[in-house]
């Protein structure tokens, strides 16, 4: 099968489309602008339908996000259901990764190649989509706003089919950052971050404002591999360093560990989640209510 962006839209008419239209907006202009041209429709639109692919971690040790998948689903169905876009039906594929970029890469060349669908949805991940954002580029596939907030996804230059959404994981971080400099600007922090583009990136974002207090400030760094089953060794190796503050970067599963295993040990620093485990029912009622209390 052959991809080309000359088939429905040039590269920058989709990026335009896109940051100003949104998903439904691009949606309807691809069905709108492909009827008014003869019925051209580029690969994963027809008169009938238009095919969305999605990748997300039903399994694995980010299965906790699978529902944001199911959730997507559900949505599309309601679309459909009244009425579909310009008259198309969405028909939305969505594949289990189980947070393992090899599995992101053969799951992504499966939609495009195989399914053909006409873009990439959200897809969850930061090594995922990592791992996916040459290919797609390549293809001239739309990576559309992929949900994770690592900074590498705003380089239209070189990634123009790769479009991010959320707010960065290294602006987040001054944020916390800034907090910590006005509120406890005497503190200790513990840091326990994941080892990949996701942990790292809110790494550099305390370092961006912390700067030469970074390595006075915090007296523990601890990293972790997404395949461990448990962070309580990282805790515990943190805890005797005594910090007043808990930054604790890591995705739903080892975000509630972290949470239970620092109750265990009778230590109570001010803990910082980040945005990606802010959820109650992931990970403040698998940590335990009573351990997710401040």
């Amino acid at each position: 099968m052959k991809r080309c962006a000359k088939d429905f839209f040039t590269t920058n008419s989709v990026k335009s489309l896109v940051k100003s239209l949104g998903l439904s907006g691009l949606i309807l202009a691809a069905a709108t602008v492909s009827a008014v041209a003869q019925k051209k429709y580029d690969t994963g639109a027809t008169d009938r339908e238009i095919k969305i692919g999605n990748i997300m971690p039903y399994s694995g040790p980010a299965s906790a996000y699978g529902i944001i998948g199911k959730t997507m689903s559900a949505y599309m169905r309601m679309i459909n259901d009244n009425g579909g876009v310009n008259g198309r039906k969405i028909n939305f594929i969505s594949y289990d990764d189980a947070y393992s970029p090899p599995k992101t890469v053969e799951q992504a060349r499966k939609l495009v190649e195989s399914d053909e669908v006409f873009l990439i949805f959200a897809p969850l991940g930061t090594a995922s989509n990592a791992a996916i954002q040459k290919y797609m580029n390549t293809m001239k596939v739309p990576q559309l706003f992929v949900a994770t907030g690592a900074s590498r996804w705003g380089d239209p230059e070189h990634f123009p089919w790769t479009i991010g959404w959320q707010p960065n994981y290294r602006a987040e971080a001054r944020i916390y950052a800034t907090y910590i400099l006005e509120h406890h600007p005497k503190a200790k922090i513990g840091v326990l971050y994941q080892n990949d583009d996701f942990g790292k990136d809110y790494v550099l974002g305390l370092k961006d404002v912390l700067r030469d207090k970074f390595n006075q400030m915090v007296v523990s760094e601890i990293s972790y591999e997404i395949s461990v089953p448990t962070v309580d060794s990282q805790v515990v190796a943190i805890k005797p360093s005594n910090p007043d503050i808990f930054i604790n970067i890591g995705t739903p599963k080892f975000a509630a560990q972290a949470i239970k295993k620092v109750a265990e040990l009778g230590w109570h620093p001010i803990h910082i989640m980040t945005n990606v485990s802010a959820s109650v029912g992931a990970v403040l009622k698998p940590a335990g209510l009573d351990n997710s209390r401040g």
